[in-house]
């Protein structure tokens, strides 16, 4: 058995590299190659190009890409002709791999869309392009299952991976004794200013601003910025060296998780990471800086209240998000306003907590990536040349 995949994200790129793991422990002998990242390379994978390198949101950011988005399909659609896999397996990244899907589809080879994108929220139009180029799409939401299934669309619900993810990451107790030492009476504050380089531009400035509005107001604080990249890190650290604020600030690369533990709270930029402040039952408050005319679309196609994910499953507004646009100066204090309030007041922090301890007790179901292995297996062990509805 013979898998491609393709996954454009970093965090599309971990859960593949967790799936690949899986399918390798059904199928020992399976091959795996495609378009990812280095997560997906150490678990054996061969890749054609590191696709995550070229990860950016919005129409303006893609545009200068489009030549080497369409090499990189010409290459799959090359490589379909003369080495066709048994299957595809698409990881959310639509915008690319919608193309990959027609152009394997088109050559008879079963299409899998595992987390697929978000169709329900920002284009459900697009729900014909999902009949005619996937044939089985595997939900981590529940919700997101139901949609597909009232559309006629086989679908699977398994979970989200990320609960597994989290589940199995071992806290590295050395790292977590340095960030909050037991003598510390300090509270502390996670920074997590995302994944992709346009991400932490746009947004660590505001989130400064933020860490500078809470501290006029709570003394003895410690921010702890959890860096997805050591050139983040260093991109980070120089602007706050520029800013002149007096913050008691510390920054972590590759450590995310030992931070998110270590806080009381956090302050985040809108992802799929806000799912681990879930598992780990941490408030947060969410942030997203997008451009005017970016606002107007969210609110104005937008088929859902919230852009963030634990959101989306509380179907409420358990973490205060903001899609913040032109001047931030109103975003900015109440965001140091929630943050002012859980770090002054123990009961409603508490509270705060609790409300997500409940949430992730019924939500943050584990064992998702192995039902979307043996989903993806048992359909290619069939061979069928159709793939049918799971109930």
């Amino acid at each position: 058995m013979r898998i491609f995949f393709s996954a454009g994200e970093p965090s599309g790129d971990q859960h593949t590299a967790i799936l690949i793991s899986e399918l390798r422990r059904l199928c020992p002998g399976a091959e795996f190659e495609g378009l990812g990242g280095p997560a997906m390379r150490e678990q054996g994978c061969r890749l054609l190009f590191e696709l995550t390198e070229l990860a950016v949101m919005g129409f303006l950011r893609v545009v200068p890409l489009l030549a080497q988005f369409r090499k990189l399909v010409k290459q799959a659609e090359a490589h379909f002709d003369t080495n066709p896999p048994d299957a595809v397996v698409l990881v959310d990244f639509p915008g690319f791999n919608w193309w990959i899907a027609r152009a394997a589809k088109s050559r008879g080879i079963p299409v899998f869309y595992y987390l697929p994108p978000q169709l329900w929220a920002w284009a459900p139009w697009r729900i014909r392009r999902v009949r005619k180029w996937v044939d089985h799409v595997i939900c981590s939401l529940p919700f997101e299952f139901e949609w597909y299934k009232q559309r006629g669309i086989p679908a699977t619900w398994v979970g989200h991976p990320f609960f597994d993810e989290v589940a199995a990451h071992s806290l590295n107790s050395a790292a977590m004794m340095a960030l909050r030492p037991p003598s510390s009476h300090d509270r502390v504050v996670a920074v997590l200013p995302g994944s992709r380089d346009h991400e932490v531009q746009k947004n660590w400035p505001v989130m400064l601003r933020t860490m500078h509005a809470v501290a006029q107001r709570v003394s003895g604080i410690r921010w702890i910025v959890g860096n997805y990249k050591e050139v983040h890190m260093h991109q980070c650290a120089g602007l706050l060296a520029e800013s002149g604020l007096n913050l008691n600030v510390e920054f972590v690369a590759g450590s995310t998780s030992e931070v998110i533990q270590s806080a009381d709270c956090c302050l985040m930029v809108s992802g799929s990471i806000s799912l681990e402040l879930l598992a780990r039952h941490k408030p947060g408050v969410v942030l997203y800086r997008a451009p005017r005319i970016g606002c107007f679309a969210a609110r104005f196609l937008m088929n859902c209240r919230f852009i963030t994910l634990t959101n989306l499953i509380a179907g409420k507004e358990v973490m205060p998000e903001y899609i913040s646009s032109g001047d931030p100066s109103g975003d900015i204090q109440s965001m140091a306003s929630h943050l002012v309030e859980w770090l002054s007041d123990e009961q409603t922090l508490k509270r705060r907590i609790s409300e997500l301890q409940k949430l992730a007790d019924s939500a943050a179901q584990t064992g998702a990536t192995g039902r979307a292995a043996r989903l993806i297996f048992s359909q290619l062990a069939e061979g069928k040349d159709s793939l049918p509805a799971a109930a």
